[in-house]
């Protein structure tokens, strides 16, 4: 099986039964008691029986309960032996954006930190998506990135164009924020993104949302309570994206500071 345990369970996630779902749930968010727990014990802590753990396993299409314990404990474990250079490596890199929200801010994920910010780099072009709500954080995260790069584009706070969306291609790269409760145009934008090839970003309250199960890589704010959550992930997503890329942000940077300057924008 070529599948990670977390590709497995976003890609069988949409045909498992409520119960499954909830020990699937409880699986990805606390893959290290997966890893040690019995079948009972993940029961008992997914609030399901020990006979719906064991039918997940099946679900996924393994052989059994054990097959499912060592493919979590093999990621698990993949993960443990990064962790400590991610964080270092985390925290030479978005240290300072993380400074000044540190409370409304969750650990970030360096991998998908990085793919995300490779992508948004490397993409012919960046559509972000945000609805109601989380229009605002959507908005920021438009006016900066439009700092760094070219061909920028943003969502209606309310809805989006389908002609916009046409454009996409297998170069292209689509953000959506999608925190409770989930609006539908997000769902719809990244099913399209995902028809017409685009890598979709998912800036979301947890893996398995309606947004994530579909999204290839998924950014995790923390508190979904406040609007300082979004705008924090997305100031370490900016900030890594100019220390990744500083001299094509910095040519844009000193080419905007031109045009800022003949326009008289800014009084100093």
């Amino acid at each position: 099986m070529n599948e990670s345990f977390q590709e497995l369970i976003k890609h069988k996630f949409p045909d498992l039964s409520r119960g499954q779902k909830k020990v699937a749930e409880f699986l990805v968010n606390f893959m290290e008691k997966g890893s040690l727990y019995t079948a009972g014990q993940i029961g008992k802590e997914a609030g399901v029986s020990e006979t719906t753990v064991i039918r997940l396993a099946y679900a996924l299409g393994l052989n059994g309960f054990s097959d499912l314990q060592e493919l979590m404990r093999k990621e698990w474990l993949s993960s443990a032996e990064s962790k400590e250079a991610a964080n270092k490596h985390a925290a030479d890199s978005a240290a300072e954006e993380k400074k000044p929200f540190s409370e409304w801010l969750s650990p970030v994920d360096e991998k998908d930190l990085s793919q995300a910010v490779d992508a948004l780099i490397k993409s012919d072009q960046v559509y972000i998506a945000g609805f109601r709500e989380s229009h605002t954080a959507a908005y920021w995260l438009y006016y900066k990135m439009n700092q760094l790069r070219n061909h920028v584009l943003l969502s209606f706070p309310t809805g989006f164009l389908l002609e916009t969306l046409c454009n996409l291609t297998s170069a292209s790269t689509v953000v959506v924020f999608s925190l409770p409760r989930y609006t539908k145009e997000a769902l719809e934008v990244a099913q399209q993104a995902k028809k017409q090839g685009a890598k979709v970003i998912a800036i979301t309250d947890r893996r398995l949302s309606p947004v994530g199960q579909i999204a290839d890589i998924t950014l995790l704010a923390g508190t979904t309570e406040h609007i300082l959550s979004l705008l924090a992930l997305s100031q370490v997503v900016i900030g890594s994206m100019q220390k990744r890329d500083e001299k094509t942000a910095g040519k844009r940077q000193e080419h905007l500071e031109k045009l800022y300057a003949e326009q008289g924008i800014f009084l100093e």
